[in-house]
């Protein structure tokens, strides 16, 4: 027993020693495993002292047959010769009646070694992941050690997901990590108390009897709270929707329903497999596998309006698609005309594609987004889905070359595409299965603008979760249950629950994102909530991956082709943190202006940034972000004429630039006007080297631009200005149209980020902001 002891120790120690500086977090320690006969289990609470600071974290129950109990402790640095201490007294002493020291403990010790990953794991050991294979771990941290956790996790770039169950001793969250990923942060980190496989099975709830899930049911709705009489709503253009469902009737009422044609009525069809009712369970609640594996209660931020678009049996027309549309908006406004809302539709065509060119479908969504005068809209929209079979060896490749289906080559609407960390295959008819796609990369059916050309929008502009596919290695791949998200089914007497995915469900996702904005910030226009929503997204390590491998301006283009600018995180699109501080400006300016007969560009609007210039200086060499987030609505002129320079199709366009350290705010100005010669003219904008920006001109697709700096907090404190100016549209090109005059309004957001939990750059600027900054 001692050699065991002494041999962990020295292990312990060097392991101490390899904590990493800038990563790890918490009291220095180790974990210790121990073996105890299971006729002696009791013997078990005797590891743990308190006085000590030792903590029994977790402990493995023996499987059949198994004649030992496996238990961890954390041991802190100060108490590193603790249980030696015990054994050598053990050893050499004796107590007062003759026996030795501590026998009640020591003598029951059949086994101890430096505890890893797999000593804390408390499921069956048989479902251990295997060697280099990343997994989602259900991790239970010690108490108070969640923002700790946090920070570690960040720092070695192991995914976690936001959402946190807590108890009395333990905090409950998930984590993607292989083996070795895990070690290491257990390794920086004296957070972790117990390891288990995520419990990530949508098949659980798919496959009740009707009578439970309708017991499940019940039991969810008894836990929400409707939504208010004021909330905003997301209207869903779909094939009509179950509103007697019990989960769906609390957040749709029965005159919120229309229909394209009254003879259609409004609810869900076969036809169409209950693909609205599906919607709409998404809409309100998300992925109800997390709804319905917790006992919290669940508040409805937004509510649901419908509108039937598809009829019954057969199909429409898609070329009369771009008046369903108009005609399916004025039937919802009419009847609530001061609600606010967006507008969800996954119903997407194949036909007039032309690598990101305008359709007619697609232009009256443009037009119905930019709206008369200061009527804007907010309409959410599909990526769509890849036809036919989905075959693991064409993954991702298929997906770059099919391009985004209509009417998603729109401008002004923001476009889901579909990602996932679905990767967990437990039912036994699969078992030798994969999945297709890796942990946080792209939906196996999710389309992509990789083949576009280069003048058209960034599709999808973000990706939300939309299942997965698994297969045999043979055989095309299928849409498993296990990788599914769980909602709504369209006819509740049957069931209630249904498996839904692909980009429909991550438009659903992104349509409840944009009603939980619009609760919370009920005053934000339409540009601001779509900038929101792609200014708070960030590419999984995994989609981060490829950029880095990226290594020309166009390689790097196509990876944004596909992903977008990544997964949006709800809190991050509307809450500051200390470290995290975010501006939205909402203005607009004049971009034309007529001299004697010609059209001419205007103004340019310069936005002074509140940093608190001491404290970054203070800061010096500290790693800080800068995200900038552009967002405008352009007026679209559809009419096919090549859109060459002078036949554009948007109205107009803006950009944005940041000034750089030591520049002043007139070389500034000069710069940009440079800038807008330069691309007035045609000419490719070739960006500074050393500037430090994550995407550079590639960012300038579309009417929505996002990018990211990178750099000192010193840098930082003299890049205090933002520009926003305009470059060249049909109102300019065309003045016989008489719109050169028109005003062109935008949402600017910007972020800056300290790398570091530990400052708190929020509160600077804050009271930087409580003086006047001039605009």
């Amino acid at each position: 027993m001692k050699n065991a002891i002494d041999a962990a120790i020295v292990a312990a120690r060097h392991r101490m020693a390899a904590r990493e500086i800038g990563i790890a977090e918490g009291q220095p320690g180790f974990y210790l495993e121990f073996d105890i006969p299971t006729t002696e289990r009791a013997a078990i609470e005797g590891l743990e002292n308190k006085k000590s600071a030792i903590e029994l974290v977790a402990v493995r129950p023996p499987a059949e047959g198994e004649e030992l109990v496996t238990a961890s402790v954390f041991v802190p640095e100060s108490a590193t010769e603790f249980f030696a201490n015990k054994i050598e007294a053990y050893r050499t002493q004796d107590t007062r009646s003759g026996k030795p020291k501590y026998q009640a403990l020591v003598a029951r010790i059949e086994g101890i070694r430096l505890g890893v990953a797999r000593s804390l794991f408390t499921d069956e050991i048989a479902l251990f992941p295997a060697t280099n294979r990343p997994t989602w771990w259900e991790v239970w941290l010690r108490d108070d050690r969640l923002a700790e956790f946090h920070t570690v996790a960040d720092r070695l770039n192991v995914r976690t997901k936001s959402h946190t169950i807590s108890f009395p001793e333990r905090d409950v969250i998930l984590a993607l990590a292989d083996e070795a990923a895990m070690d290491r942060l257990l390794r920086n980190s004296d957070a972790v108390a117990e390891l288990r496989l995520a419990k990530d099975t949508p098949t659980l709830f798919l496959e009740m009897p009707t009578i439970e899930q309708a017991d499940l049911a019940g039991d969810l709705r008894d836990r929400v709270d409707p939504p208010g009489a004021l909330a905003p709503a997301v209207c869903l253009l779909d094939g009509g929707v179950t509103q007697n469902h019990p989960l769906i009737a609390l957040g749709l009422d029965t005159a919120d329903q229309h229909s394209y044609e009254p003879a259609w009525g409004v609810a869900d069809s076969a036809y169409w497999n209950g693909h609205g009712t599906s919607m709409a369970g998404l809409a309100l609640y998300g992925d109800l596998e997390g709804a319905l594996s917790h006992q919290a209660r669940v508040t409805l931020s937004h509510r649901l309006e419908t509108v039937k678009i598809l009829p019954p049996a057969g199909e429409n027309d898609p070329l009369l698609y771009g008046a369903i549309t108009q005609t399916a908006i004025d039937r919802v406004e009419a009847r609530a005309p001061r609600r606010r809302r967006a507008f969800c539709m996954a119903v997407t065509s194949d036909l007039g594609l032309g690598r990101g060119r305008p359709s007619s479908w697609s232009a009256a969504v443009d037009q119905l987004c930019y709206g008369a005068g200061d009527r804007r809209r907010l309409m959410v929209l599909a990526a769509g889905n890849l036809p036919g079979d989905i075959r693991a060896s064409e993954y991702p490749d298929r997906n770059d070359l099919e391009e985004v289906a209509s009417p998603a080559q729109a401008w002004n609407p923001i476009v889901f595409g579909a990602a996932t960390d679905k990767i967990t295959i437990k039912h036994p008819d699969y078992n030798g299965w994969a999945p297709v796609a890796p942990a946080g990369d792209l939906s196996p059916a999710s389309r992509t603008s990789g083949i576009w050309d280069r003048q058209w929008p960034i599709r999808p502009d973000v990706v939300f979760e939309g299942g997965n596919f698994a297969h045999d290695g043979t055989n095309p791949a299928s849409a498993i249950d296990d990788l599914q998200l769980v909602t709504t089914h369209y006819r509740p007497a049957l069931r209630l629950f249904e498996a839904f995915g692909d980009t429909s469900a991550a438009n659903a996702l992104g349509a409840r994102l944009s009603g939980q904005i619009m609760a919370a910030r009920p005053e934000l226009w339409p540009e601001t909530i779509r900038g929101l929503i792609v200014h708070a997204a960030e590419w999984t390590p995994a989609m981060r991956a490829h950029f880095d491998a990226a290594g020309s301006q166009a390689a790097k283009s196509a990876v944004l082709r596909r992903y977008g600018w990544g997964v949006p995180d709800y809190s991050r699109s509307l809450l500051s943190a200390t470290n995290d501080a975010t501006l939205i400006v909402e203005d607009a300016l004049l971009p034309f202006r007529k001299e004697g007969s010609a059209i001419k560009t205007r103004d340019m609007n310069l936005h002074l940034l509140p940093w608190p210039r001491d404290e970054l200086a203070a800061l010096g060499a500290l790693d800080v972000e800068l995200r900038v987030t552009l967002s405008y609505f352009v007026e679209p002129n559809p009419g096919e004429r090549g859109w060459t320079r002078r036949h554009r199709y948007a109205s107009h366009s803006l950009r944005f630039a940041v000034k750089r350290s030591l520049e002043s705010l007139d070389a500034f100005r000069q710069r940009i006007n440079k800038a807008a010669e330069v691309e007035e003219e045609g000419d490719v904008v070739v960006a500074p080297r050393g500037d430090r920006w994550v995407l550079g001109t590639i960012r300038d697709r579309g009417s929505i631009h996002s990018d990211i700096w990178k750099g000192s907090a010193a840098a930082l404190a003299d890049r205090d200005a933002v520009g926003v100016y305009p470059i060249s549209g049909w109102w300019k090109e065309k003045p016989a149209l008489q719109r050169w005059d028109r005003s062109a309004r935008y949402s600017l957001l910007v972020t800056v980020r300290a790398t570091s939990a530990d400052v708190d750059i929020y509160t600077a600027i804050a009271n930087q902001i409580a003086v006047a900054i001039p605009a």
